[in-house]
Formats: C-alpha cells, structure tokens, sequence
C-alpha cells in the first residue's frame, strides 16, 4: 500500500513471520501454545514465591516481579500476533503501533534493570553475607525498583516521541510481527539521523547501565567464590548464580545480535533473533528458575501440595 503526500498513515501492515497463507494457521497453533505456557508458568512462580514464608526474600521478590513483567511483555506483543495470523488484513493502527512501541520498549528495559537489581543481590548475598539484611533493606529494594520502572519508562517516552516526529510517505508496511523502533525507521522517508544517535548514545547507555551491574557484579562474585576453600562451597555459590546467568545471556546474547548492527542492515534474520528475547525467553525464565533452584523447586512442591489439599 503506497500514498502520497501524507506525513503519517493512519494504519500500518505487519507482514509478519510469514506471508504463505498456509502458515499461519501452523504459526498460530505454536505462539498459542507459546503464549500459554508463558503465561502459566509465571503465575506459577509468582504464586509459589508469595505463598511460601521462606521464599520472602529480596532474591525472590525480584523474581516475581520479573515474572510479572515477562507476563506483560509477551502480552503486548502475542495477542495482536495471533490475531493478524488468522486476519487476511493484518492491520495495525498508527496510535496502537506508538503504544506497542511504548510498552514494548518499557517492559523489555524493565526486564534487563530487574536482571541488573538480581546481580547486586546475589553480589551482596555471596560477597557480603552478614551485611545482607542490612544492605538490602526495605528501602535498599525499593530504590532498585524504582530505578528499575522510572529509567526505562522516560527512555520508552523519548523513543516514541522522535518517532512520532517522522514522517511516513513511501509505504505503510511493517516487515516485522510487530511495530518496533528499527523497521519503522526504514520505513520513514524523512531523516532518521537524530532517532538513530539518540538509539547509539542514549538508547545505548540506557541498556548499558544494568549490564554493567551484571558484568561488574559477577566479577566480584567470580573472586570471592574462588577464594572459597571446599569445592562443595565454590559449587553451591555457583548454582545460586547458573539461573540468572543463563537468563542473562539469552536475553542480552539476542538484544545484541539484533541491535548492535546498522539500521540499513535489518533484515528477516533479526525478526528471528528478536523471536528469543520477546518470546522465548519469557517463555523458558520460569523452566530456568525452577529447575536450577532448590528453594523454588521446594516452594512448587508446597504450591502443588496446598493445591490438591484445597
């Protein structure tokens, strides 16, 4: 769909993973499925977490608030795509595409400074124990929180509203599941020069600022655990620190594959890589927690016990 002389369509096409008719039936069936285990499986933890006394820790707190936010994540993006999956029109409105980005933007920054506050915590546990309490207090939690939530959602309102600024009068197609940053820049015939320094500079220490905290964390963890005499103690520090660092890889291995490369450069590969972290990583964070986690597998077992009891 082509016009001319507009500034800004009133509509845009999301293409999609696919444009083969016969596919989208199958796609739909999959994100589905996808999209319910998500779903279940953070309320799961959010559940086990809040009903189990011994789980009411900063660790798990944090947990479940990431679980909250995987849930909202994949919510402002799955539902519109299983929708175009079984529409032949596959429309999306101009606003709703600025809202998608907004909370797509937010909720995806929310979830990298959660990691970011997780990484402190587990520094401080492992490298401060007896200081624990004290440093991670009531208010210690809350400040990481609201860092957490005010930082991602003023950086999702600058994006949006450079964006808002373009002008669109070439096509009004998205080849993308969704309306993201990147595919509405190319689309732009307008210049995108400020959008994509801003993305370099401020965009770029935006997501910067909690891998660093990671980074610098796991670091300081690494040297204190390899100080530890018995292997059995270097083993247990170790596996309090696998599920989150296996998250953290998935989802920052995925944002910078698909991100750190030339706007020009985005093509069908980067829809793939955005796949991991906006689908699938919500999606396996539950498996990860629970399965590498003694405590949460304990808090699962009384949930399900509580559960049949009931």
């Amino acid at each position: 769909m082509r016009w001319n002389n507009l500034t800004r369509p009133s509509e845009f096409i999301l293409m999609g993973l696919s444009s083969r008719p016969e596919d989208q039936k199958p796609l739909f069936i999959l994100f589905f499925t996808i999209y319910l285990i998500t779903l279940m499986g953070n309320l799961i933890i959010i559940l086990a977490i809040y009903s189990n006394s011994h789980l009411q820790t900063p660790m798990y707190f944090f947990l479940s608030i990431l679980s909250f936010i995987d849930i909202c994540y994949t919510t402002v993006i799955i539902p519109k795509m299983l929708i175009n999956f079984l529409s032949e029109s596959k429309t999306i409105l101009y606003s709703e595409c600025l809202i998608q980005v907004y909370f797509f933007l937010a909720f995806g920054n929310v979830d990298s400074y959660l990691l970011g506050s997780m990484a402190i915590d587990r520094y401080v546990a492992i490298c401060n124990p007896f200081h624990y309490i004290t440093i991670m207090s009531f208010k210690s939690c809350a400040l990481l929180m609201a860092i957490s939530f005010i930082i991602p959602c003023l950086h999702s309102l600058l994006h949006v509203h450079l964006v808002n600024r373009l002008t669109f009068c070439a096509s009004n197609i998205i080849y993308h599941f969704f309306c993201d940053v990147n595919p509405m820049l190319k689309l732009s015939c307008s210049s995108t020069f400020v959008n994509e320094v801003v993305i370099k500079t401020e965009g770029l220490t935006v997501i910067m600022i909690p891998f660093m905290c990671i980074i610098v964390s796991y670091l300081r963890i690494l040297i204190t655990v390899l100080k530890i005499p018995s292997a059995a103690g270097k083993y247990k520090a170790f596996s309090t620190c696998g599920s989150h660092l296996t998250v953290v890889i998935l989802f920052y291995g995925s944002i910078s594959y698909v991100y750190f490369q030339p706007l020009a450069s985005y093509t069908v590969k980067d829809r793939i890589g955005t796949l991991f972290y906006t689908i699938f990583t919500p999606m396996l964070n539950p498996f990860i927690y629970s399965l590498r986690n003694k405590d949460m597998k304990q808090g699962l077992k009384k949930l399900i016990v509580r559960i049949k009891s009931q």
